[in-house]
């Protein structure tokens, strides 16, 4: 599926539960969850019962983890349990969503109500706005044939220079899909040969129970017609392009694929927790390197603290990731050199893209209707200068990034 290559090579060195996975080596974080016994009745266990059974099966898959990495625990004499460490993790979502946590806003709305909405605006049912075979990712997540990428509309964030306005600002963005839905899209695009499966928006955490209970089902599944046609409405590509196989998508005899959590990271601990038993690699963000910035630009609060913390969380899981930060014009002294000594300081081994593909977009586009001049100094491209200081800097840290960056570069700068 991958074409190994020195590049790829590397990159592998890098992500290599993440490789494993994808190459049917090994099997995906939810499929071991499967496997782990949940001794509670779902059905009458209080919000701090499930939370208690949540930390002590937490132990026990990491346990079981490393076993399977280092092959002391056959993956084929693990029986499936009822109800398991993922039915606990279903029922956990649907609890929060009632009282809803999951990114850092805290906001406890009811959403399966309705009634009162919080800052990502959603209720109960999620939706997609497309899906497809993503071959514009960065080397080793979008391979020979593609990440898997699902993008869900709305956003916990209000970016006034969002790349995908479209879904992240308008909720109503695709077509509404249940967590069945959500699994069919899923199965398809790993039938067809795509690496991954990329959870992306928007923003995937204020979509965590769909995508959770999705999870939940991920098996080998055919859709009906009816089913089928209706997914398709949001697929950008042509159905027929590609083959399905099961060689493409099973470990020792089950559907089997790995899953990228892509997102802005300005999520709860509460999410956190949820992600680390089922998400096999992160592609994070890592936007400003100041509060004021966010604020300004994105109407967030709390942002370095809360995106730095769950950062040094993944690093110190030892989980596969890969960081994101962009370059924005009049932006390098205040973000981009800030995110980048955090990086170099906590976790400077880390794959990192320091992307030069900025354009203005939604508020800070001059031709746009949405054009605020409050951030007329987003409304250009970066420049040269700009550009290279940001690579000279990451450079003179000692930063992984040339890989990446270079090969992602839209102006094919380098220092």
């Amino acid at each position: 599926m991958y074409k190994l290559g020195f590049q790829s090579w590397i990159l592998r060195k890098h992500l290599p539960w993440y490789y494993a996975v994808s190459l049917n080596e090994r099997p995906a974080k939810y499929l071991l969850c499967r496997r782990l016994k949940c001794d509670l009745d779902l059905n009458d266990a209080s919000y701090e019962e499930l939370l208690k059974e949540h930390e002590k099966l937490s132990k026990e898959f990491l346990t079981l983890w490393e076993d399977i990495k280092e092959d002391r625990v056959k993956f084929k004499e693990l029986k499936i349990q009822n109800p398991s460490f993922l039915d606990l993790k279903v029922k956990l979502v649907d609890k929060i969503l009632e009282k809803c946590e999951f990114c850092r806003w805290h906001c406890k709305v009811d959403r399966t109500k309705g009634e009162k909405l919080g800052t990502c605006q959603l209720e109960e049912t999620s939706r997609v706005g497309c899906y497809f075979h993503h071959f514009g990712e960065e080397l080793p997540i979008r391979g020979c044939k593609g990440s898997g990428t699902i993008f869900f509309t709305s956003c916990n964030m209000r970016c006034s220079f969002c790349q995908n306005g479209d879904i992240s600002h308008d909720k109503l963005n695709g077509i509404p899909i249940s967590p069945k839905l959500l699994a069919l899209m899923a199965y398809q695009l790993r039938m067809e040969g795509c690496h991954n499966i990329n959870f992306v928006g928007g923003e995937p955490t204020i979509h965590l129970h769909t995508i959770v209970k999705a999870i939940s089902l991920l098996d080998f599944m055919e859709p009906t017609e009816e089913e089928l046609y209706y997914i398709l409405r949001a697929k950008s590509e042509f159905y027929f392009l590609y083959k399905r196989s099961k060689e493409n998508a099973f470990y020792q005899g089950e559907f089997n694929v790995p899953l990228l959590w892509n997102s802005n990271f300005f999520m709860s601990h509460i999410t956190m927790k949820i992600l680390r038993e089922i998400i096999d690699i992160y592609l994070p963000d890592f936007k400003f390197g100041s509060d004021k910035c966010a604020i300004k630009l994105s109407k967030t609060p709390w942002y370095f603290e809360t995106v730095s913390n769950n950062h040094r969380l993944v690093y110190e899981w030892g989980d596969d990731m890969l960081i994101r930060h962009l370059i924005m014009p009049n932006h390098v002294e205040c973000c981009t050199k800030p995110v980048l000594e955090w990086i170099a300081k906590n976790m400077p081994d880390v794959l990192v893209n320091i992307m030069d593909q900025y354009h203005p977009e939604y508020a800070c586009d001059p031709f746009s209707v949405n054009f605020d001049e409050r951030y007329a100094e987003l409304a250009r491209r970066p420049t040269e200068r700009e550009i290279k200081d940001a690579y000279n800097y990451a450079k003179s840290l000692g930063l992984n990034f040339e890989l990446l960056s270079y090969e992602k570069s839209v102006y094919s700068y380098k220092v």
